[in-house]
């Protein structure tokens, strides 16, 4: 039988992994949402009025009509309809009502167990901080889509667009840490620090390897380079240092965004597989002999979707969900997959 501390512990838990899921899906919203070009259809960050999308044709009209200042609109779409319109307004709409959602399921989650009393003392300050880093994350959305609407700009900016995606992966481990925090028993817990230190390093590069990945999503710099194994024709394509000053090329050159991102692909996919054989040598609890396998796996999936979203990118038609959206969806998905079950593995492997 559990006790009273380990009923209220669980369902703590429960919560946050439904936190876990619904960032999952606001994250994969996102991809949507820049894969169909909606995320520019809303010009304006209503926290409370903008809940609601337009409820009649007049209202339709005049978020129209604010969409017809863009640029985007100028310069990309100009020939758009009002049902046009409303098939990217509603993937924005449907990105930002989701996260008006998590912050109602996490809000009135907080007042609950707080009234009955399920959190103890040194949990508040994390869920303070869990809350305020959601919150910035919508602020730092919303940088991100005013970098699009000015100017000769047609999509947001890429950094913006990297950071945003950082920052909600960012969001999606912390939560997930805190939720295995209630769940997992000290017993199931394994001491080596060469795997740890292993973990830890492997993640560092995945982080780096994210933030190229949406760098890449920015510039739409699939199509750059659309041959595998080369890069059109090369190893080591030229132009990687076209550009003046040189930092500039690591943030904005297309071909050597897409160099670094396939060099980390290799990289990080030899790191865990050796890392993964030092793994299955050595002996855990039950609850990390069932599980280390996931990171090998799923990185596996990963590089051979990354290969697949690559060679499909020629084949892109505006407007049009195709084989390629459905390949760079599922390679985003994939990506958080590969981070929480490298979170996993460092949860249940510490320090001596």
């Amino acid at each position: 039988m559990r006790t009273a501390t380990e009923r209220s512990q669980r369902a703590v838990a429960t919560w946050l992994l439904v936190g876990v899921g619904m960032i999952v899906v606001q994250i994969a919203l996102g991809g949507i949402t820049r894969l169909t070009g909606s995320g520019l259809s809303i010009t304006q960050w209503d926290v409370l009025t903008g809940a609601l999308p337009p409820l009649n044709e007049q209202k339709w009209m005049e978020e129209f009509g604010k969409y017809q200042q863009t640029p985007q609109y100028h310069l990309l779409n100009f020939d758009f309809t009002l049902a046009d319109f409303k098939k990217i307004f509603f993937w924005e709409w449907f990105h930002r009502f989701w996260a008006r959602l998590f912050g109602v399921v996490f809000a009135v989650g907080f007042a609950w167990f707080l009234i009955k009393k399920a959190f103890r003392k040194e949990m508040i300050i994390p869920l303070i901080v869990l809350f305020i880093v959601g919150a910035m994350q919508g602020l730092i959305g919303w940088i991100m889509v005013a970098s699009g609407l000015t100017g000769d700009a047609i999509y947001v900016k890429p950094t913006r667009l990297a950071m945003h995606f950082i920052f909600a992966l960012g969001l999606l481990s912390y939560t997930f840490w805190f939720a295995l925090q209630l769940l997992v028993k000290k017993e199931q817990i394994v001491h080596n620090n060469p795997l740890r230190k292993w973990n830890i390093f492997i993640l560092c590069v995945l982080a780096l390897q994210l933030i190229y990945g949406a760098l890449m999503a920015g510039h739409k710099a699939a199509t750059a380079a659309a041959t595998w194994p080369t890069i059109n024709g090369d190893w080591v394509p030229g132009g990687l240092m076209r550009d003046t000053p040189a930092a500039l090329n690591f943030i904005d050159n297309k071909i050597l965004i897409h160099f670094i991102h396939r060099g980390l692909a290799y990289f990080l996919f030899i790191l865990i597989v050796l890392w993964s054989g030092r793994l299955f040598k050595t002996k855990g609890t039950p609850l990390l002999e069932k599980t280390k396998w996931l990171p090998l796996v799923i990185v596996t999936a990963q590089a051979l979707l990354g290969i697949v979203t690559v060679l499909t990118s020629p084949g892109i038609v505006p407007g049009r969900w195709g084989t390629f959206e459905w390949m760079a969806q599922l390679h985003q998905l994939v990506g958080m997959l590969l981070l929480l079950s490298l979170v996993w593995t460092l949860y249940l492997i510490r320090r001596k």
